[in-house]
């Protein structure tokens, strides 16, 4: 799956960033294309399209309730917009303006909600936004995405410039090891099998695909054969894939940065238990807020990384009398 050939020795480099160089060539391959911003232009990398294309960029300032209600007024008048914040303001704040001049009148604005899951770190739990996956998937009309690393936020922010659907796309803020290349396929209509395996299934979304993958290669070495599927485009779902892999294993395992309950393991949840009854474990924020620390101490506290699959795959096996 033209995967980085080392894991360990993966660079790093924030999501977001990859998402300011997507905006800016999506700006430079149609002129239609405009971005809006609450105050937040550097943080959340609009700054190179900014300043490229001054006349396409508008500073709505600390008002993210405007902010999504003008891209929609925009968007209606033939415009491409995108507009960011802080994913605890947008859509944390503006839900109710999202869903009723956006979602509802099924204009495409694409919103970019930046700093979201607990690798926030020091902010604290008013700024990780943990239930974002939860708000925009039961939205109609709303693709909902979350890029895995920053090639791949590039390749889902040039894709989302050409789509006509409203559409939601989660970043995070800390520099996160790159395991995707140029040659890594994505499609806003595809999940990915990126490691084959027969033993037991790790369905994982954002950030939290590289220590999928990480966890793949522990337990290889314990004699699990584990199968890694990356779901960028958590709606609409790639549930072909889905029940394909749990069909193959029968013992699933999903991974996200946020909350479980309405995020990427509820959704696979609901799509199994309909499609394809599987035993189930899930690995992200159990019905509590975050808190402020260092985010890899976060990231470990709240057994959001390989270390924390591993022992999600080995508990579930062993209830299964497989190990």
């Amino acid at each position: 799956m033209y995967l980085i050939q080392d894991l360990a020795k993966a660079e790093t480099e924030p999501i977001r960033s990859g998402f300011g160089r997507g905006l800016l060539e999506a700006g430079r391959r149609d002129e239609k294309v405009v971005a809006l911003c609450a105050d937040l232009t550097s943080s959340t990398k609009m700054d190179l399209f900014a300043n490229e294309f001054p006349e396409r960029f508008v500073q709505i300032g600390v008002a993210e309730q405007n902010l999504v209600t003008v891209a929609s007024g925009m968007a209606a008048m033939g415009k491409v917009p995108f507009a960011s914040s802080y994913a605890a303001f947008n859509p944390g704040r503006n839900w109710e303006q999202i869903r009723t001049t956006i979602a509802l009148n099924d204009q495409p604005v694409k919103i970019i909600g930046s700093h979201a899951g607990v690798s926030v770190g020091p902010d604290g739990a008013t700024h990780q936004m943990l239930e974002d996956i939860a708000l925009m998937r039961v939205m109609p009309n709303m693709v909902v995405v979350a890029p895995g690393d920053a090639v791949e936020a590039a390749k889902a922010t040039l894709a989302l410039a050409e789509d006509s659907r409203p559409a939601y796309m989660r970043l995070a803020r800390e520099a996160t090891p790159v395991f995707t290349t140029e040659r890594t396929p994505f499609s806003l209509k595809r999940a990915y099998v990126l490691s084959a395996g027969q033993d037991v299934s790790i369905i994982s979304t954002g950030t939290m695909t590289y220590q999928a993958l990480l966890a793949a290669e522990a337990l290889y070495k314990e004699g699990i054969d584990a199968e890694v599927v990356h779901v960028p485009v958590i709606k609409p779902l790639d549930a072909v894939t889905v029940i394909q892999t749990a069909q193959k294993t029968g013992a699933v395992v999903t991974a996200e940065e946020g909350q479980a309950a309405g995020g990427l393991g509820g959704l696979v949840a609901e799509v199994l238990s309909e499609h394809q009854p599987t035993p189930l474990k899930r690995v992200g924020v159990m019905d509590r807020f975050g808190e402020s620390g260092d985010p890899s101490e976060l990231i470990e506290k709240f057994g959001l990384d390989s270390k924390g699959i591993t022992r999600a795959v080995n508990s579930l096996l062993t209830e299964l009398g497989r190990q």
